[in-house]
């Protein structure tokens, strides 16, 4: 077995969290979140996290369990609407929020996992989101730059991944998750299904084993983050 296997979160993220420390989480609302290493860290204790991620999870599920322990300090996030403990430890002062454009967002993430220490865009000129950054012009035309970004750990969730820990997602899920596995100096993910090493075709591989330094396979509850049902007729 790959030294890269691990038998559950808890020991494949067993000497890499510590106080203070900067986390990616992948996903898209509760879509592609890796929930069985979000709840090894809840477990840990650590705290001061500053977590970047799309969103912060719902109340009470994915990353709303560290708000909950208030085991995180910032977070680096695009779109929060659906956590309402998430807004009442933002505007009482107890959670730091740097808020993105979620193509901005995208792009810091990729450019960092890419070794793109910042770029520029004219997404956020003239808004607060450009405040307190560089501007620049380019063809008459004005631009912000914005820095890339890197984490001590990346945790993302693939639907199938082998023992080298070369990953496919599924879908939506293919969001953050391919960039943040880039992005971090140590990648921990979490799959579906783990398979032994060759069994993946090389041409359906999203993440190359290389940026994945350990892995599990996990039971997954997917739950879904808003059901909207109609009465039968």
């Amino acid at each position: 077995m790959s030294k890269k296997v691990y038998t559950d979160a808890v020991s494949a993220l067993a000497g890499l969290l510590r106080d203070d420390m900067t986390v990616m989480a992948g996903g898209f609302g509760l879509c592609g979140i890796p929930e069985n290493l979000i709840a090894a860290i809840k477990l840990s204790g650590v705290k001061g996290l500053t977590v970047i991620s799309n969103n912060a999870g719902v109340d009470g599920f994915g990353l709303g369990q560290l708000l909950e322990t208030k085991q995180i300090k910032k977070m680096i996030s695009s779109y929060v609407g659906e956590n309402k403990l998430f807004a009442q430890q933002f505007l009482s002062g107890e959670l730091e929020l740097e808020f993105n454009p979620q193509g901005t967002l995208a792009e810091r993430i990729r450019a960092g996992g890419a070794g793109i220490p910042a770029f520029f865009t004219k997404t956020g000129v003239g808004t607060l989101v450009a405040e307190g950054k560089e501007l620049r012009e380019f063809d008459g035309e004005t631009f912000v730059m914005e820095r890339g970004l890197r984490a001590d750990l990346a945790i993302v969730k693939a639907w199938k991944g082998d023992t080298e820990g070369n990953l496919i997602y599924r879908k939506t899920a293919r969001n953050f998750n391919p960039m943040m596995a880039m992005a971090g100096k140590v990648t921990v993910a979490e799959v579906e299904q783990l398979v032994n090493v060759g069994t993946i075709d090389p041409d359906h591989v999203h993440t190359p084993g290389i940026f994945v330094q350990r892995i599990i396979e996990g039971v997954h509850e997917k739950r879904i983050e808003q059901r909207t049902t109609r009465k039968r007729d």
